[in-house]
């Protein structure tokens, strides 16, 4: 009997210790994805300056950051999607960003 202690020792401790592993491998099911992860670093939004929009009868122009761009051209990671009157739509990682141009100071008359 005294050899089968041991045994039956060692055993319990051979389960004990793969319990152990098993349980670290288990992920709790009602965790939000993420929770506990390292923070990915966040990529800063680039900056762009809108500086004017020509819309001509069969070509639509930005001025971006002192550069003309078009419709669709990619520059700097972003991609243009659409250049309207007032605004300009970029997609930028996935995303839509949308830069405006800034409305022109008022001039007052002094009469």
């Amino acid at each position: 009997m005294h050899g089968w202690g041991c045994d039956m020792k060692l055993l319990l401790i051979a389960i004990l210790a793969m319990s152990a592993t098993t349980a670290a491998a288990l992920q709790d099911p009602t965790r939000p994805d993420g929770f506990g992860a390292a923070p990915q670093a966040q990529v800063p939004e680039k900056e762009f300056t809108l500086a004017s929009i020509f819309i001509g009868n069969d070509r639509r122009v930005a001025v971006i950051n002192g550069q003309a761009r078009r419709e669709g051209q990619t520059f700097e990671g972003v991609r243009i999607r659409r250049i309207h009157p007032d605004r300009v739509e970029l997609v930028d990682q996935g995303r839509v960003r949308v830069l405006r141009l800034e409305p022109l100071p008022q001039v007052r008359s002094s009469q």
